[in-house]
């Protein structure tokens, strides 16, 4: 038996996370949101940072803490862990006073309400005086940077113990209880994640990567469990010169801009909006909004340059706008949308006519007219299992299968995309994408739930199936170059081509871009906190490996003793040095999946590769995969 066999309470647990289902479910009565990454950054602080927290305070009971975020939500917590939103709580008059200090300038000082010679002050930093102000030691420096962060805010200290201090400063929530020598952040847990764009979604060994108000990109990388990373973004920083550069050239202070082909627009802080088509050599006289509101976002169809889609973030009409002409005019679809609600960012699906606007009151979507000028849709929100926060961007992924929405506080959800139910869509189940199918392979169909699937005579089994999305198991036995699937959903009869070849490898990847790896020994999942070791062996999941031996039956689970060998010769590549594949079979236990383990060198380099595989000539997605010697 082999080592995975003995794993399969683990491996379910982890198919659970990656989306990849491999059995019969029941109905689901949410949509299948999940979060991408957690509310926390990686900034080498005393502990994970966040955004920045106001006022923090002690209630009558000192065991409850309260604190108030620069986004006006106020959230208390008991024990430091889980944080509660409090709707009508108001934080109490500052009880801090300016002092003017020798050497340290005005600051503003507390005096502790159970030791009267101690007194803590704010500001470049945090200090404590323990005979009444007479000498001070600075609580927070360490080798001229504070350890916790700058933009000092609030002080709160516990009434009954004169050891524990709260700080609140633009990076979060910091508790001490030993008078200021040691410090732990209390923002794991804690909503208030400034996210404020989506930048790129995850792709291969690219992860997830947004912007967080004034600190610039962050990135969540495949296989990171923790914070998100400080990282760089070339085509952000370029926006940001197209910006500048076009407030300069239109005299005006421009907040958007997109890019399409010879076509260029961009928006302006007064509701204006540009258009050239000529790649800025010429602009056409802009059009104003009215009421004026700043524009927050501009989507461009990449196919048909003329058609554009702007969203404003005033509170009145003009809130979405639409050219289908180049932006010689725009006109408004603001239509239903819920009244007060700021829009801030807008896409489309042009292939199913599907607009999707965020809003500080979540996110809408409709059927839109993008070929020519029409009568203003009706929004609808998504469907639910979203947190209640303002909606601060919204993507959807290349094919427009998947949503990703950023929610201030809560940082990004993924789900199927509700349009979806109007036109479901196959994609490959291991990495969501548009790779051909195989004999065997794992197929996701979003927004239907499948009732039955055939490929010509042979029956396609339904392994898992939701409002949001099902999961079929090609036949061992197709063959041809294109296989047509004929599916029952709800009533419907759908007939969807698709590429079929022999082989058609994916690695299973989380929504996030993590692969599903394992140590071979251990049963344990890699990521980038449990790295993969020097000479150690590797378990890969994966579809589209095709024809096994002896022959096995598509959606019967593999035997946990001694399960089909993958027939088609395999390599597997590190950082595109070849390892030695160790053998290539079906996942015992599972329908679907196979199991790929491979043998790492007794030397590697230490931190992120890339790795991928190759059946018969053949390459599946590129994943990270973090190593250690």
């Amino acid at each position: 038996m082999c080592h995975f066999d003995t794993k399969r309470g683990l491996l379910a647990w982890i198919l659970l996370i990656a989306g990849a289902v491999v059995a019969q479910t029941p109905a689901a009565s949410r949509w299948d949101w999940r979060p991408i990454g957690s509310p926390v950054l990686d900034l080498a602080l005393a502990g994970p940072a966040g955004g920045a927290v106001e006022r923090v305070w002690f209630s009558t009971d000192p065991a409850r803490l309260f604190i108030r975020t620069r986004s006006g939500m106020v959230y208390s917590t008991s024990d430091g862990d889980r944080w509660v939103l409090e709707r009508v709580i108001e934080p109490p008059p500052a009880s801090s006073e300016i002092r003017l200090l020798d050497a340290l300038g005005p600051l503003r000082v507390w005096q502790h309400p159970a030791d009267p010679g101690r007194l803590y002050a704010l500001g470049a930093g945090l200090f404590r005086s323990d005979d009444g102000g007479r000498t001070w030691v600075n609580l927070t420096n360490h080798r001229g940077q504070s350890i916790i962060g700058d933009g000092f805010r609030d002080l709160a200290l516990s009434p009954r113990d004169p050891d524990l201090i709260v700080v609140a400063n633009a990076f979060g929530v910091w508790r001490s209880v030993d008078g200021g020598l040691s410090w732990s952040g209390l923002n794991e847990n804690l909503p208030n994640l400034p996210v404020r764009r989506i930048l790129a979604l995850p792709e291969g060994a690219q992860g997830l990567r947004i912007e967080l108000e004034g600190m610039g990109p962050f990135e969540w990388a495949p296989g990171a469990r923790h914070a998100w990373q400080a990282a760089r973004d070339p085509a952000w920083e370029n926006e940001n010169r197209l910006r500048a550069l076009l407030s300069g050239v239109l005299e005006a202070h421009i907040t958007a801009v997109a890019v399409a082909g010879e076509f260029l627009y961009a928006g302006s802080s007064d509701g204006r909006l540009w258009a050239s088509p000529d790649q800025g050599r010429t602009w056409r006289l802009p059009f104003q909004s009215d009421p004026a509101g700043p524009v927050a976002r501009i989507w461009v169809d990449n196919q048909r340059p003329q058609v554009a889609l702007a969203a404003l973030s005033n509170s009145a009409a003009n809130r979405v706008l639409r050219t289908t002409n180049g932006g010689l005019f725009w006109d408004d679809l603001s239509a239903d949308l819920p009244a007060e609600a700021r829009a801030y960012s807008i896409t489309a699906d042009p292939s199913s006519s599907a607009a999707y606007v965020a809003t500080d009151r979540g996110v809408f979507y409709a059927r839109v007219e993008l070929d020519v000028p029409g009568p203003p849709p009706s929004w609808s929100p998504v469907p639910s299992g979203l947190p209640e926060a303002p909606a601060r961007d919204v993507r959807l992924d290349p094919r427009g299968n998947r949503l990703f929405v950023a929610l201030e506080g809560y940082g990004v959800y993924s789900g199927t995309a509700p349009h979806r139910t109007w036109s479901p869509r196959p994609a490959n189940g291991a990495d969501f994408s548009a790779r051909p199918a195989a004999p065997g392979s794992l197929l996701s169909i979003f927004g239907a739930r499948v009732e039955q699937a055939r490929v010509g005579l042979l029956p396609a089994p339904v392994l898992s199936a939701s409002d949001a999305e099902s999961q079929i198991q090609i036949p061992f036995e197709a063959r041809g170059e294109t296989l047509v699937l004929d599916i029952r959903a709800a009533a419907r009869a759908l007939s969807i081509p698709w590429p079929l070849e022999s082989v058609s490898p994916a690695i299973v990847v989380d929504r996030d871009g993590s692969p599903l790896l394992l140590d071979a020994d251990t049963g344990i999942l890699l990521d980038a906190t449990n790295p993969a070791r020097s000479g150690s062996r590797l378990q890969v999941l994966a579809t589209g490996l095709g024809e096994v031996k002896p022959p096995w039956p598509a959606g019967l689970p593999a035997p946990l003793e001694n399960p089909p060998a993958v027939v088609a010769r395999l390599r597997a590549y590190l950082d595109r040095v070849e390892v030695p594949v160790v053998r290539a079979i079906l996942a015992p236990g599972y329908a679907g999946l196979y199991l790929v383990e491979i043998e790492l060198p007794e030397i590697l380099n230490r931190g992120p590769a890339e790795f991928f595989l190759e059946a018969e000539g053949r390459q599946s997605n590129r994943v990270r995969v973090y190593v250690e010697p």
